[in-house]
This record gives C-alpha cells, structure tokens and sequence, in this order.
C-alpha cells in the first residue's frame, strides 16, 4: 500500500514540487490533500487550515512557513501523524516545540533536504578537522525572495562544522575595521534572482585552500528528499531525525 501524504503548503513553490513528485509515485508515495490558506489548483482537496483536514495521512510534510510550528507539532502529535518539517528560520521557542513533538512521534527536521548538501556537511567537517588552524568561510546564494538570512543550511554546515572545532564563533557578514579572529566561521549571504541555492564552504591556511561547493539545478531535489524523509519516517519510532539518519 502507497503512504499517505498531506502537503503543508501546497500551494508554494515547493509545495506544488512535492505534488509533482508524488504524483510520480516516487518512493510509493501518493498525496491525500494539502493545507494552505491560499487557493490550491488542482484536483486534489485543499484545506484552509489543519483543523479543516478530514483525510487520513501517514505522514504531513511542510514547507509552508516556520511561524506555524506551534499549530503544525500540536496536530501531528494529537493525530499521531509522522511529521516532516522543511522550513526554516525556527526561533528557539520553535525549535523546543519541534523537540517535544519528537518524544512522542517521529519529526524529520532539517534545513536541507538535499543529499548532496548531506554530504557537504561531512566532507567539511572532516576537512575542518584535518586542518586546525584553517580559517573557515561560508557563502550562500540564493533567490531575492528569500525571507532568512543566512539561510538555514548554512547554519546547518556552520553548526556541523563547530563539532570539530569546539571553539569557534559564528560571524554574520563582515564589516568595519577589525581583524579577523581564528576562531571565526564567516558566513555570507547573497541574495540575487532566481538562484535556486548555492553553498560554499572555503577551509584555508597560509598555503593551500579547499573549496567545497554544492549547487542546486533544480526545486525537485528538495522535494525527492523530503518524500524520501517521509518513507524513512514512517518505519521509525517516536524520535528526531535528519539527513545524517537518513544517510546511516
């Protein structure tokens, strides 16, 4: 039997790239319906909000908009429904609702839902560590309609890489007249056009740089990643999960 999807802002972007890649039959998956407070084109229903949704899913995945977390965690806990979240710009308090929904059913989060990005993530980190006293920059391009800056995958690589380097300090753009610290992770945002999404990661010293790049050609392998999230999750006890786990 194919698993169930109800699409959490169906009709974005991304949303409308999940149908299509459903609509594929991509990892035997089917959509049941979506929810967004815009009209929805298309055949399928499309709910105005969660509390109007009178289908059964096994599992929701939202890329509809972080501000709500609270109404998206306390119906998939309620419905026990898997949830898969891929949003981003999560302030703390959201991020503790993410949390506690995931001791009681199984939330797939992450900032990424790309696999080559998964692996960025850990060739920078090795790279980090073979090479201590680097000096390590970030830069992220994306599409001028982006809301968060920087955005949340090169959060995601900067976090990653500070597991490594224990002491290092997140610096948001560069300005003014000032040294640059060792311990500084820079991270740069552009923000220009249609760019899809670009990530850089440079690891320098005196007498060699790596540059570690990914870019994305195209919406559709978010959306294959975030389905194939939903197929891993429905097989997974109440917990939190993310690309590494998928990758494992």
């Amino acid at each position: 039997m194919s698993i169930r999807i109800l699409i959490c802002g169906m009709g974005g972007r991304m949303g409308q790239q999940v149908l299509a890649t459903l609509s594929t039959g991509y990892r035997d998956t089917v959509a049941v319906g979506g929810v967004d407070p815009n009209p929805c084109q298309g055949p399928l229903p499309c709910y105005a909000s969660l509390s109007e949704v009178d289908t059964t899913a096994d599992c929701i995945i939202d890329f509809s908009h972080h501000s709500g977390t609270m109404t998206l965690t306390e119906y998939a806990v309620s419905h026990h429904i898997p949830l898969v979240i891929a949003t981003t710009g999560q302030t703390e308090e959201e991020m503790a609702m993410i949390r506690a929904a995931a001791e009681k059913i199984p939330v797939f989060y992450s900032a990424n839902y790309s696999l080559g990005v998964a692996l960025l993530v850990e060739l920078a980190k090795k790279a980090a560590a073979a090479m201590p006293d680097a000096d390590i920059e970030i830069v992220e391009k994306h599409h001028n309609r982006k809301l968060d800056a920087p955005s949340g995958t090169a959060l995601m690589i900067a976090n990653a890489i500070k597991t490594v380097r224990t002491q290092a300090q997140l610096l948001l753009g560069r300005s003014g007249m000032a040294k640059r610290a060792p311990e500084e992770i820079g991270i740069h945002a552009v923000r220009m056009g249609n760019i899809i999404g670009e990530h850089e990661v440079l690891i320098g010293t005196d007498s060699q740089t790596i540059t570690i790049k990914h870019e994305a050609h195209s919406r559709t392998l978010f959306a294959e990643g975030a389905v194939a999230a939903a197929a891993f999750l429905v097989t997974r006890d109440a917990g939190l999960y993310d690309m590494k786990s998928l990758l494992n």
